[in-house]
């Protein structure tokens, strides 16, 4: 199963503080929207996502069709395809991709302690 690029997301009480921290640990900006509360930040092959307000609990995130430079893969698993079999073998998913559409799209699962799990493609 090709999950794509992997990061953290997160949820940070202060974007402006996180950074400051991140950044003493070689992290350096690589996306995001400082003015909607959240960034995107890199350091080599690690990324970590800051989200302020957006949400209650770190989340694991993979992106379906990404590498760890956020650049398009030449073959990669749809997200609706992990969906579906990720659904097949019974995991219950909080959230589902429409599986009538192709491109963008999301699904979320927890794992067995609760850590939340996003499969976000982009592509």
């Amino acid at each position: 199963m090709q999950l794509g690029a992997f990061s953290i997301s997160l949820a940070v009480k202060d974007l402006q503080a996180s950074k400051a921290f991140y950044e003493l640990l070689g992290f350096q900006p690589f996306g995001g929207d400082p003015d909607q509360n959240w960034l995107i930040l890199k350091n080599g092959d690690h990324v970590i996502g800051l989200f302020q307000d957006m949400f209650e609990r770190n989340i694991l995130t993979f992106n379906p069709g990404w590498d760890q430079d956020a650049q398009k893969l030449a073959t990669f698993t749809d997200v609706r395809e992990l969906q579906r079999r990720l659904k097949a073998e019974g995991v219950e998913l909080l959230s589902q991709a429409d599986e009538t559409t192709t491109g963008p799209a999301s699904f979320m699962v927890t794992d067995p302690d609760g850590n939340p799990i996003l499969v976000d493609q982009h592509v």
